[in-house]
Parts: C-alpha cells; sequence; structure tokens
C-alpha cells in the first residue's frame, strides 16, 4: 500500500466535498436573498433602463423610472411625459435587471401621499383606470384607498360650470395618472 497515494485520494476526495457544500450553500443564499427582494427594490435599481410596463388597463407605458415609493412608481421618457402607476396596477415590466445590489434608496411615504400631492396642487389628471377607461379631471381628496375625482375637460379649470361628474375610485381600481 502506498499512503501518499491513499493521502492524496483522500484530500482530493475531501476537497471536492468542500466545494460541493459550498457550492449548495451560495445557491441557497442566493434563493433566500433573491426571495427578499420585490417589486421596490427591483425599481429603484433599474437605474437609466428604459422599461415597458405593463398595466392592468391593457396599456403599455414606455420610459425610465424617475421616482419610487412605498407602492407607486413614477415612469416617463422625460419631465413632460410621465405617469404615476400604483404597483397594484402593474401587471408585468420588461427591461429590469435581475439584481438590486445597487438600488438607491425610493421614497420612503405611499401612493395616499402622492395623490394628497397631486390634489393640493390641484393638478388636472387623466386617470385610466384597469378596464382602460380614462377620467380627466381633478382629485379633490384623497382617503385611505380611495380618490375623490371631479370630473371636467382637460382643458378647462375646475369651476362648478365645467364639472360634468364627480367620482369615488378605488386605489386598486387605478391603473395610471398622466397629466391631461
Amino acid at each position: 500500500m502506498r499512503w501518499d497515494d491513499l493521502f492524496a485520494d483522500l484530500e482530493g476526495q475531501w476537497d471536492r466535498e468542500l466545494r460541493r457544500d459550498l457550492d449548495h450553500e451560495v445557491a441557497d443564499r442566493t434563493r433566500r436573498e433573491r426571495a427578499s427582494l420585490g417589486l421596490y427594490e427591483r425599481l429603484a435599481a433599474a437605474g437609466d433602463a428604459t422599461l415597458r410596463v405593463t398595466v392592468r388597463s391593457g396599456d403599455v407605458l414606455t420610459g425610465g423610472v424617475r421616482d419610487v415609493g412605498d407602492g407607486w412608481l413614477l415612469l416617463g421618457a422625460d419631465p413632460t411625459h410621465l405617469a404615476l402607476v400604483p404597483f397594484g396596477g402593474v401587471v408585468a415590466v420588461s427591461g429590469l435587471g435581475q439584481r438590486a445590489a445597487a438600488a438607491l434608496p425610493g421614497r420612503r411615504f405611499g401612493l395616499g401621499y402622492a395623490l394628497r400631492g397631486l390634489s393640493r396642487d390641484r393638478a388636472v389628471l387623466a386617470l385610466t383606470d384597469v378596464t382602460g377607461g380614462v377620467l380627466t379631471g381633478t382629485i379633490d381628496a384623497v382617503g385611505s384607498d380611495v380618490v375623490d375625482l371631479t370630473e371636467h375637460a382637460a382643458d378647462a379649470p375646475r369651476r362648478p360650470e365645467n364639472v360634468t361628474g364627480r367620482r369615488v375610485v378605488p386605489f386598486a381600481a387605478i391603473a395610471a395618472l398622466r397629466p391631461a
């Protein structure tokens, strides 16, 4: 019996076993890390990527991530063509990378807070709902899960004589909001 050959063979087996264990551990850690990442983290890491976001109305919005927050995304090709998209309105996103390691922190506030800002600014909006319907008007109030939208033409100010209706729209029914 050659002791050197035996010990060399045992050492090779030992090294292969250690390598196999390490490979399994790395794969398991990678799966656990990926499982902890959500849409928020992936969008925050998108950088300058141009994304195609399909929303529940069937529309496909294209542009870069301008901002992201807790439950919402601001997407657009340029500052004049932006859309506020609740995560609940997103069906699919194309163009995202697989990692979120370089993610910049997004906004900590939720969709309701963002909508209250639009209401305060009296912005005239085109609200696309999940059926594809488009309502044009001004958000008058924001509840915990609904917006009160006063409907009027995009080119008319929100005055009593221009109001064509009022709607209460649940957040869950909003596919996207754009400047009218």
